[in-house]
C-alpha cells in the first residue's frame, strides 16, 4: 500500500454492499481475520475496521488507535497483538516508515477489558535506504513458538525480523533479513513442513486500473530462500500466482489465512475494485485450496442447478422415488439402412412427466446413478437474509422446478419436505474444502442446540445419505456439484 493516504482515508468513509460479502464490507489493506468471543474482526488502513457476527455480513465498528496503514492482528495466548505501519509507503512524500506493535485483551470495543497498550516501535526505515518499513504481517511459528514479522514494499526489499511473543518487542540483537523484492503487503504462513511467503504484486490504489495480485514462494526455513513452483527465488522477483482479477473484481491484495476446520480454510484480502460496486475497494473472502503443496484461491459457491455427487462412489443425491423409464424408439444399429436416418436428439425427461408419480408428503433422499432425471436435479439458491458464515450466505436446496426442499431431521437424517418454509433445518452451509471438494452442513438440526458446525451430509453407504460427523479424511463427507 504505497499511494496517497488522503485518497485511501477518503474512500474509507464510503460504505457499500458487496456481492462478495454482506453488510458494509468496505475496507483497504485488511488484516488477517481474527475471532474474538464469537465475532470476527479485521482492521484496515486509516484506523478502524470491520466486525461480523457470522462471517458473512460485515459492519464498521472495530477500533484501532494509531492510524497509519496496513495492520495485522494475531491472537497469542489470551491476548491480541496488533502490528501496523505508522508512516512510509510514499505516504506524506517519503519512505521513512515506522512499524509498531500493541496489545489488547479483547477486540470488542464494548468490553470492559478493551484497552490497547502503548505502541512500541519494532523497526523503521530512514527514507534513504533501499527499504520501506510498512505493510507488516505476523507469523507465530507452530513448530518453535517464535514470532516473526515480514514487511516492506516495492521501494526496496521485503524484510524479516523476529519479535518476542511475550512482549511484542523486537528480539534483542535481532538483525533484519532481506527475503524478497518486487512485492509488498506480505504475509507468512506455515503448513506441512513448509513456510510460505505471500506477497502482493502489481499496482494499487487506482480503482479498476489496479493490477494487484497475490503470489507465493515457499521454503523449508522461515528465513528463506523462498522459491516458487519453477524454482525462482522471490528475492529475484519470483512468485507463483495465488489469486488475480476475476468474477468482476480486480486487484486482490493483503493475503490472510484462516483455518476453520481440518481441510476447511479461507483466505481474506481486499479487492482494489469491485466492478459491480462502483469500482470501490471491498473485503474479499475466498476458499483457500491446496494442490501439490501450493495454495490457490477457490471460488465462492454460486447459485445454480446441479447434480450433487457423492465422492464415495460418484453416485448422485436424489429423491427416493420410483425410476420412470423414458420412451425411446430404438434404432436397429446393425442394419446399414438404419444408419442413414437423420439423428433426432433425445430430450431430457421433464418434471411434469413424472411429478405426479411422487408422494405428496415428505420424501426421503437416497444416492444412485445419475441419469439427468428431474428427481436428481437440485436448484441451490442463496438466502442472505438468513445470515451466513465465512465466505457465503446460507442456501436452500430444492428439486429444480419445485419448492420441495432438502431438510435435516431430529434423527440426524435427511429428507425432503413438500414446501420450503425458511426453517433453519432447511438451510445449508456449503464450503469448498482444501482439495476442491465440498462439505454440506445443515444450519441447525432439530433437537440440537445452536448452530450446527459438527454434522454434515454424509454418504454412509453407496445408496444411503445421512448426517454424521464431518471427517476430512473420508470421502463419505465430500461432495461435488456438476452442472450437466
Amino acid at each position: 500500500m504505497k499511494h496517497n493516504i488522503a485518497l485511501i482515508i477518503g474512500l474509507l468513509a464510503i460504505s457499500t454492499t458487496s456481492k462478495a460479502q454482506g453488510g458494509q464490507p468496505y475496507i483497504h489493506d485488511p488484516s488477517t481475520l481474527a475471532e474474538c468471543d464469537g465475532k470476527y474482526y479485521t482492521f484496515g488502513t486509516g484506523g478502524g475496521g470491520l466486525i461480523s457476527d457470522d462471517g458473512w455480513s460485515w459492519h464498521s465498528g472495530a477500533e484501532r488507535p494509531g492510524g497509519g496503514a496496513a495492520p495485522d492482528v494475531l491472537k497469542i495466548g489470551d491476548r491480541y497483538l496488533i502490528i501496523y505501519g505508522a508512516t512510509g509507503g510514499g505516504l506524506g512524500g517519503g519512505h521513512n516508515g515506522r512499524i509498531l506493535t500493541m496489545w489488547n485483551k479483547t477486540l470488542d470495543p464494548k468490553s470492559p477489558d478493551f484497552k490497547y497498550t502503548e505502541a512500541v516501535e519494532v523497526c523503521a526505515s530512514d527514507g534513504m535506504e533501499d527499504q520501506d518499513a510498512i505493510d507488516p504481517g505476523l507469523l507465530l511459528d507452530p513448530t518453535t513458538g517464535r514470532l516473526w514479522a515480514s514487511y516492506g514494499t516495492y521501494f526496496g526489499t521485503i524484510r524479516l525480523i523476529e519479535l518476542d511473543p511475550k512482549t511484542g518487542h523486537r528480539v534483542a540483537g535481532n538483525k533484519e533479513k532481506d527475503i524478497a523484492i518486487d512485492c509488498e503487503a506480505t504475509d507468512l504462513i506455515y503448513r506441512d513442513g513448509w513456510y510460505y511467503l505471500l506477497g502482493t504484486h502489481g499496482t494499487c490504489c487506482d480503482g479498476v486500473n489496479s493490477t494487484y495480485n497475490i503470489v507465493v514462494g515457499r521454503s523449508k526455513k522461515v528465513t528463506g530462500p523462498y522459491l516458487d513452483n519453477v524454482g525462482r527465488d522471490m528475492f529475484h522477483g519470483g512468485g507463483k500466482m495465488v489469486i488475480a482479477a476475476g468474477d468482476r473484481v480486480c486487484g486482490p491484495g493483503h493475503f490472510g489465512r484462516t483455518v476453520i476446520d481440518e481441510g476447511v480454510e479461507i483466505m481474506s484480502c481486499h479487492y482494489e475494485a469491485d466492478f459491480d460496486q462502483g469500482g470501490r475497494s471491498v473485503l474479499g473472502i475466498r476458499p483457500l485450496l491446496w494442490k501439490n503443496g501450493w495454495p490457490y484461491a477457490g471460488n465462492r459457491f454460486k447459485e445454480g442447478t446441479y447434480e450433487i455427487e457423492s465422492q464415495r462412489r460418484g453416485y448422485a443425491l436424489e429423491l427416493a422415488v420410483d425410476f420412470v423409464r423414458m420412451q425411446q424408439e430404438r434404432a436397429a444399429w446393425f442394419r446399414p439402412e438404419e444408419q442413414e436416418k437423420p439423428v433426432v436428439p433425445v430430450e431430457n425427461q421433464k418434471l411434469e412427466e413424472v411429478i405426479g408419480t411422487w408422494p405428496q408428503g415428505e420424501i426421503p433422499a437416497r444416492i444412485s446413478d445419475y441419469m439427468f432425471r428431474p428427481h436428481q436435479r437440485w436448484t441451490i439458491t442463496a438466502v442472505p437474509e438468513a445470515g451466513g458464515y465465512l465466505s457465503n450466505p446460507y442456501f436452500k436446496i430444492t428439486i429444480a422446478g419445485t419448492n420441495r426442499a432438502l431438510a435435516a431431521t431430529s434423527a440426524k437424517e435427511v429428507t425432503t419436505v413438500p414446501e420450503y418454509t425458511g426453517a433453519d433445518e432447511q438451510l445449508w452451509r456449503i464450503e469448498q474444502l482444501t482439495d476442491g471438494t465440498f462439505r454440506i452442513m445443515p444450519k441447525t438440526i432439530p433437537g440440537c442446540e445452536g448452530i450446527n458446525t459438527k454434522y454434515c451430509l454424509y454418504s454412509i453407504a453407496d445408496s444411503t445419505p445421512t448426517l454424521a460427523e464431518y471427517d476430512f479424511n473420508s470421502d463419505n463427507s465430500k461432495w461435488a456439484f456438476r452442472n450437466h
